[in-house]
């Protein structure tokens, strides 16, 4: 890779254009050279304010001789298309959670890319939070670990879901639920063995809103999470309950707390960075040869498999071996 890689970012969205915000900041190791977006006279207007190069659809910018690697926000349900067709020309992608829409789809790109010796790299950007990675670190405090609780409820967003075939049908569990489906696997190190899953909905047919999920590891771990859309504020918390204490991450206050006894309690913040730019500079460190890809397509997969496994349990009303 050259030493400025030409990054191509695909989706312009409100979640895309937090991603050309960054790209477009001084970055030693990039730089944006192409936008692509469905709405293209929006696309048109970004792309010309910031002297940009604008394809109205992925396969010309991926084919954009400019575009060295390529930057994925779309709906998970385009993502198979847009990473096959990287991968046959050769373009190192950084795909948005959820990598997939659904575990087969996300399994064809994982296995086309290492078959090519593309790298693919899932943004599961909770992971880089610095309260998660706080809590990753001083976990040990609490040990013997006993269980993990993952909680975030966000306000509801009816634009989010406004074409459900978006998200292949399926709701809240898939769109913020695959955060906390990754941060199992980073949190215990383990693999997750069963779910058992109950998922709510506002009217037959609609995505779910809310979603709780126990599961367990293949190490004996317990898992609770607990996520939805059906209130106003936002709360999101990791807590590792063990047999010295519990400890909590606060991703949205930036904080941890570590309870000792009733009387014992210690909290400390934690610097406020923005995870977007983390992801951005560790996949292009890696493109440059700076370490392994932090968050791999595997991880994605992995992800995607629980979530289809919750939802084969919610429907069938019982627990799912993975």
């Amino acid at each position: 890779m050259a030493a400025s890689i030409g990054v191509g970012l695909i989706g312009l969205g409100r979640h895309g254009t937090r991603y050309a915000k960054h790209l477009l900041e001084p970055l030693p190791e990039a730089r944006l050279v192409a936008v692509c977006r469905r709405d293209a006279a929006k696309g048109r207007a970004f792309a010309a304010d910031h002297g940009l190069r604008f394809h109205q659809d992925y396969q010309g910018l991926i084919a954009d001789q400019a575009v060295q690697a390529v930057v994925v926000v779309t709906p998970p349900s385009l993502t198979k298309a847009v990473c096959l067709t990287a991968v046959r020309a050769g373009k190192p992608l950084l795909i948005e959670k959820p990598l997939a829409a659904s575990a087969s789809d996300a399994r064809v790109m994982v296995e086309a890319a290492d078959k090519a010796g593309v790298p693919l790299m899932t943004a599961q950007t909770l992971r880089f939070d610095a309260a998660v990675q706080a809590l990753k670190k001083e976990s040990a405090k609490v040990e013997p670990r006993r269980y993990l609780v993952l909680t975030n409820r966000v306000d509801p967003r009816p634009e989010v879901f406004q074409n459900p075939a978006d998200y292949g049908g399926r709701g809240v569990l898939l769109e913020i639920g695959i955060h906390h489906l990754d941060l199992v696997r980073f949190l215990t190190g383990d693999e997750v063995r069963e779910v058992s899953c109950d998922l709510w909905r506002e009217a037959p047919g609609k995505p779910e809103s809310r979603a709780l999920v126990r599961l367990q590891t293949v190490g004996g771990l317990s898992g609770l999470i607990d996520v939805s859309r059906v209130s106003e504020g936002r709360v999101g918390r990791a807590e590792w309950v063990g047999g010295k204490g519990q400890i909590v991450a606060d991703w949205y206050g930036h904080r941890l707390s570590l309870v000792r006894s009733r009387t014992e309690v210690d909290e400390w913040t934690v610097e406020d960075r923005p995870t977007l730019v983390e992801v951005l500079q560790r996949f292009l460190q890696a493109l440059a040869g700076n370490g392994p890809m932090p968050v791999t397509g595997l991880d994605g997969l992995r992800a995607v498999e629980i979530a289809e496994a919750c939802y084969r349990s919610a429907e069938e009303g019982r627990a799912v071996q993975l």
